[in-house]
């Protein structure tokens, strides 16, 4: 099946935050929407230093910056925003702040607790030298989409776009051996989660005979790209339109002076294998261990760090347990989906 972008397959599992931040200059009402799990949800905010601070969590009130994946300029007021946390009163205070270091500055610049972060990367000086990389599989399949028609273009943010990206992703219900989170979504609110970053992303589109099969969100993060989504239509998979559109990304990126190209995380958690880790190593991307850090602001953050309980369950429990849930998952969804076509 197509992959989705791993931006979007985040897991994003802490609930919204029950509590306001005040004392601090907040964004508007306070509040700003983000997308958890597909879904768009209301969070408490403020501003310091020009970021958007947002936070999340019930039993972890975590406090991140705003969109921190996805912006032009690396993340450097890490001590100010630190500064400004802790002089809130300390019922309004998160217990952690977290961030991270923008790729490819892999070596930690700071002295606060930290993770390795797994982020998939393909780093390269220019189209040929990424292609060279490719298992010749991977080349056979852009060659493919090339020979059974598959044209390859970009286009902009217009209705047409956003009809054709509903079509494809309420295709199937299942993907990925798990229900898909933006199977029917209705056509606002597809404009709505793809209208982020317009000013500096590309829609890379592939089309068979005039039908949009596949598409690939790439936004410009100064320089470096990264990938927000990637999907196409599963009737169509035998095309290959994913492998072209990844080729045409780099082929961007390089036309660009741009050497390194993410596309989210490469391993999720104690989560070794999945498809989606598979088609990014084919198409020449490594793990890349970057530095999260965690700084506890409260008695009961100091205490979450030192016991890592801000981690989700895929950094918890053993790989074993996961394959195997997965893989259940998997088989129910796939009897559910075989019943539902009987009916």
């Amino acid at each position: 099946m197509a992959p989705q972008s791993a931006a979007k397959r985040a897991n994003a599992l802490l609930a919204a935050a029950d509590f306001a931040f005040s004392g601090a200059v907040a964004s508007s009402d306070g509040r700003v929407e983000i997308s958890i799990r597909g879904q768009w949800v209301s969070v408490p905010a403020l501003q310091i230093h020009g970021h958007t601070i947002v936070s999340t969590g019930r039993w972890v009130k975590t406090a991140a910056v705003h969109d921190e994946v996805w912006m032009e300029q690396p993340f450097v007021d890490a001590e100010a925003c630190i500064a400004t946390l802790q002089d809130l009163p300390a019922r309004e205070r998160p217990d952690i702040f977290t961030f991270s270091q923008q790729v490819p500055c892999a070596a930690p610049r700071y002295d606060y607790p930290m993770e390795w972060d797994s982020i998939a990367v393909a780093s390269f000086r220019s189209f040929e030298e990424w292609w060279d990389e490719l298992p010749r599989e991977t080349r056979k399949n852009v060659r493919r989409a090339q020979k059974r028609g598959v044209i390859v273009g970009s286009s902009e943010f217009n209705n047409d776009l956003v009809r054709g990206i509903e079509a494809i992703q309420n295709e199937c219900v299942y993907r990925q051996g798990r229900r898909y989170q933006h199977f029917g979504k209705t056509f606002e609110q597809v404009r709505r989660d793809h209208r982020s970053f317009t000013h500096r992303c590309e829609f890379i589109t592939a089309h068979f005979e005039g039908e949009l099969i596949g598409m690939l969100k790439l936004v410009y993060c100064g320089n470096i790209a990264s990938i927000l989504q990637l999907n196409s239509l599963v009737a169509h998979y035998d095309k290959r339109p994913a492998n072209a559109l990844l080729a045409r990304a780099v082929e961007l990126c390089a036309e660009r002076g741009i050497s390194n190209l993410v596309y989210g995380k490469y391993n999720y958690g104690n989560k070794q294998q999945s498809g989606l880790r598979e088609f990014k190593s084919r198409h020449a991307f490594h793990n890349l261990h970057m530095p999260r850090y965690y700084v506890p602001l409260t008695r009961w953050g100091k205490f979450c760090v030192a016991t890592r309980l801000y981690r989700d369950l895929h950094h918890i429990l053993p790989a074993w347990f996961i394959e195997t849930a997965t893989g259940l998952r998997a088989q129910w969804y796939a009897r559910d989906h075989a019943a539902s076509q009987t009916r």
